[in-house]
């Protein structure tokens, strides 16, 4: 159900049929009733797995040759790419310039709504280029109309620099399934509070960023299992978090996994390789060097 019969809006910006008396709830009606809107998200996520593998495939494939991944995007979007990229470093141990994002607006509107921002395609454009982006890079657009003409600025210019290119979007637009190299739709519906995309689309667009980020980097061999063998142990929890994966891996006990981060000079993924196959750091280094930077592929290579 529309606003009018005069114009068509998005889905995102529809009435939702199952949430029209809100304001007749009582608390506990309420979020059970808002919440409710929530389970389909993940479902809706589910049926554009394809579109988000054939994504993760892209970026691996351009990170491993140098490239970057870079986000654009606006409002909530804006922040939920901010977000992922902020993310990487400290989780994947890669460089904060290897995986970046832009939000229409600027780092001021991470913490402040710069609506107007996002209404122009120029902005976008011109981020794009002070990016200095090129054929080695990946960049992701996320905008849940599939409109916002900043964020279509920057795909536009990102295909034109020769970058592959990702749309994240919460409504169909064709034009841009026939310009990007990836178009993953999530189609969530109407939200329980009619157009506050912050909400399923949202929730929609961090669930894709959560596995185009951390599935690309277990293609990348910075995860070993399903462990962080590749963080950054910059505070006390990623610390106690590194200790215990290298005491765990190499069977060791704690005071001697401590000894071995220092000796790595804090790489947790080399002091593994140390404890494991008994041999010093450089050599550890050299080792995961050969391997690609797969532990896996490291704790059974040759080591002459």
């Amino acid at each position: 159900m529309g606003y009018t019969t005069e114009f068509t809006r998005p889905v995102t910006e529809e009435r939702n049929d199952q949430t029209m008396d809100l304001d007749l709830l009582n608390t506990l009606e309420l979020v059970d009733r808002v919440q409710a809107e929530d389970l389909i998200v993940a479902q809706k996520v589910k049926e554009v797995v394809p579109e988000i593998a054939k994504a993760v495939d892209i970026i691996v494939e351009k990170l491993r040759a140098g490239g970057r991944l870079i986000y654009f995007g606006a409002g909530t979007s804006g922040r939920l790419g901010v977000l992922d990229a902020a993310e990487c470093p400290p989780t994947f141990g890669v460089q904060p310039e290897q995986v970046v994002a832009y939000i229409a607006g600027g780092r001021e509107a991470m913490f402040q709504a710069f609506e107007g921002y996002e209404d122009l395609k120029e902005p976008g454009a011109k981020d794009a280029e002070a990016a200095k982006i090129n054929p080695s890079d990946t960049v992701i657009g996320i905008t849940a109309s599939g409109n916002t003409p900043y964020v279509l600025g920057a795909l536009e210019k990102a295909k034109e620099l020769g970058a592959s290119t990702i749309a994240i979007i919460n409504n169909p637009n064709p034009l841009l399934a026939e310009t990007c190299d990836v178009t993953i739709t999530v189609l969530v519906g109407p939200e329980a509070l009619s157009g506050s995309t912050r909400m399923k689309a949202g929730t929609a667009q961090k669930m894709v960023l959560n596995l185009l980020s951390t599935c690309a980097m277990v293609r990348l061999g910075k995860v070993y299992e399903n462990l962080m063998v590749d963080l950054q142990p910059t505070n006390g929890k990623l610390r106690e978090r590194a200790v215990s994966i290298i005491s765990l891996l190499g069977g060791v006990p704690r005071h001697l996994a401590e000894g071995a981060l220092v000796a790595s000079h804090e790489r947790a993924k080399t002091a593994i390789l140390m404890v494991k196959r008994k041999i010093g750091r450089m050599q550890a280094e050299e080792l995961l060097d050969r391997s690609k930077g797969s532990l896996r592929n490291a704790l059974i290579a040759d080591l002459s």
